[in-house]
């Protein structure tokens, strides 16, 4: 829901930064929202937290400047943006609250995802355990089936736009780039011509400036984000486009300097292939490495259950996905220590 309002001038503040800030606070604190720290900023929006009176917890509110943003950004982008991310509900991708727009700017309130994001959590700590990677893979993947299942693209996944929460379960956000309605059509798929993302994370297609199916290229952006959990670094050197076009057409080279199983590096370049090779993420699901991986989840015994299940995961979700913790607890009962 996209709430009107109008902005109170503010007194006492009279520099340009604290002035918009002010401006800022007035109109969050009129809607039960007291405005906290800058969490992160861009060329035309900020990222800060704020507690909600309502909901008596911390959240994260992405300011948009009107008289900055791009006008394709606010006429296409922005409201594509709303609209796709206010039907999507699982526990795996950052929940959307509300959205409020004033006559300068427009407020998106969104959870707090308190550890920040992953490409900041590899910075301070290096490259991820194979088990760990594996967990967020899973919780990538799980976010990621439920948006394709529901005609929904992400587009620009990244280590940027994957959040860790409190208890470092990992939750997908910005979904700026995203397109919804492109379930297949008559067994036809729906091609893309918007060109969206980051060049690291980018396919062949893409960087070709060719129509192109986004679920293919999402898949690829995650064999990107797998390979860079696993070494710290990413795949392939984005600094010049002619170096990057030779590499993504070739097998992907991996550092010799940390060991990863053979089942899990086959995964990444079956990712990280042409378009018409690349695994699907069906696949993907029941590749050898993600099911000998996969943290444990009690497989439903009857039909009835299983569908049971499926209804559960795609329903409004306001808890989180089982810790680590938690899901080596549940592993460690099921087979008895072993």
């Amino acid at each position: 829901m996209t709430t009107k309002s109008k902005e109170k001038p503010v007194t006492e503040r009279t520099s340009g930064t604290s002035s918009k800030v002010g401006k800022a606070a007035s109109v969050l604190e009129s809607h039960g929202f007291k405005l906290g720290k800058t969490l992160g900023h861009g060329s035309y929006a900020n990222v800060m937290w704020a507690h909600s009176a309502k909901h008596k917890i911390k959240v994260a509110v992405k300011i948009v400047s009107k008289k900055k943003a791009p006008e394709d950004y606010l006429v296409k982008f922005l409201p594509r943006e709303i609209d796709v991310i206010k039907n999507l509900k699982h526990p795996n991708l950052i929940c959307f609250l509300q959205s409020i727009e004033t006559t300068s700017r427009v407020y998106l309130i969104m959870e707090m995802a308190e550890n920040g994001d992953l490409l900041d959590y590899i910075k301070s700590h290096g490259a991820v355990s194979e088990t760990q990677a594996a967990i967020w893979f899973h919780q990538l993947c799980m976010g990621i089936d439920y948006c394709h299942h529901r005609g929904v693209v992400h587009r620009d996944l990244k280590c940027e736009n994957l959040l860790l929460n409190k208890n470092n379960n990992l939750k997908i956000t910005d979904f700026g780039f995203a397109r919804g309605s492109m379930k297949p059509k008559d067994g036809r798929r729906i091609l893309s011509e918007t060109y969206c993302g980051s060049y690291a994370y980018a396919p062949p297609e893409i960087l070709r400036g060719m129509p192109y199916d986004p679920h293919f290229s999402d898949i690829w952006s995650m064999g990107v984000i797998l390979f860079t959990m696993l070494f710290g670094q990413l795949p392939f050197d984005d600094s010049n486009h002619k170096t990057l076009m030779q590499q993504v057409q070739c097998r992907v080279k991996f550092p010799a300097n940390k060991t990863v199983s053979e089942d899990c590096k086959d995964l990444i370049c079956r990712m990280l292939s042409p378009v018409k090779e690349r695994i699907t993420l069906k696949e993907i699901k029941h590749d050898p490495w993600t099911v000998r991986m996969a943290p444990y989840y009690p497989k439903p015994k009857t039909k009835a259950a299983a569908a049971s299940q499926e209804a559960a995961s795609t329903s409004t979700v306001d808890g989180d996905v089982p810790s680590v913790q938690q899901m080596n607890k549940q592993k460690s009962k099921s087979t008895g220590g072993k």
